[in-house]
């Protein structure tokens, strides 16, 4: 077969690729792109590296996985949200990877109501976050940042309470500060219980599983405990 031809079928199958619309997964989870996503992300490599990474019984509560800009992300400054059975993500990525982190970050809060039990009942891992939360803010007090203590009192999300991390104190600067003093394993999972948990479910399946235990010692417990949990 003559090179201008060979060259032809190669972009021929990667146009068609690139143009692929519906994914299927385990679970019958059904994957929809309704915006296109940059050439250098392949959808198919982000799911098999989720499949590879995340337990098959741990994606049971997600029917279908959406790809584009939503307006939900505009009103909650966001990038990836899950709701009754769907997780909505970002068509906006840096990379495949990028993408991973987000669905990987949704499959964990897919798992909050079904084992909220297990996760939130006995009160251990919401008293590990909130120990965290009352040394950050003894750090950045002592670092002169005039942190208000009320913002750092509720373990839910609040606006507040993101808004000054962000903005105030800025999440690089955050980031060294909670990686040194071996508080969260990152910036974002200070601002609330949920992505405490979300964040922690992230750090064990795609990142350093050894390093959470070391930091986050009841959030890897109660991954454990998910990981290894039978119906």
């Amino acid at each position: 077969m003559t090179n201008y031809k060979v060259g032809y079928l190669q972009e021929s199958l990667q146009r068609s690729k690139s143009q692929q619309k519906e994914y299927h997964m385990v679970n019958n989870i059904q994957l929809y792109i309704k915006d296109p996503v940059s050439e250098e992300i392949d959808i198919k490599q982000v799911l098999d590296y989720v499949v590879s990474s995340v337990p098959v019984h741990l994606m049971k509560e997600v029917d279908s996985i959406f790809i584009g800009m939503f307006e939900e992300f505009q009103k909650k400054s966001t990038n990836a949200m899950y709701k009754d059975g769907a997780i909505y993500v970002s068509n906006e990525q840096d990379d495949h990877m990028d993408m991973v982190d987000d669905i990987v970050h949704e499959i964990a809060h897919s798992l909050e109501n079904p084992h909220g039990y297990i996760l939130y009942a006995d009160g251990k891992l919401e008293a590990e976050f909130m120990a965290k939360r009352h040394k950050l803010y003894d750090i950045l007090k002592a670092e002169n940042l005039d942190p208000d203590k009320s913002l750092f009192l509720n373990p839910d999300y609040t606006i507040e309470l993101d808004k000054y991390l962000y903005e105030e104190v800025g999440y690089d600067r955050l980031n060294f500060i909670v990686s040194s003093y071996g508080l969260f394993t990152s910036a974002y999972s200070a601002t609330a219980l949920r992505e405490y948990f979300a964040n922690g479910f992230e750090y064990y399946f795609l990142d350093n599983e050894s390093e959470l235990r070391e930091v986050c010692p009841e959030l890897y417990k109660k991954i454990e405990e998910l990981h290894h949990y039978e119906d």
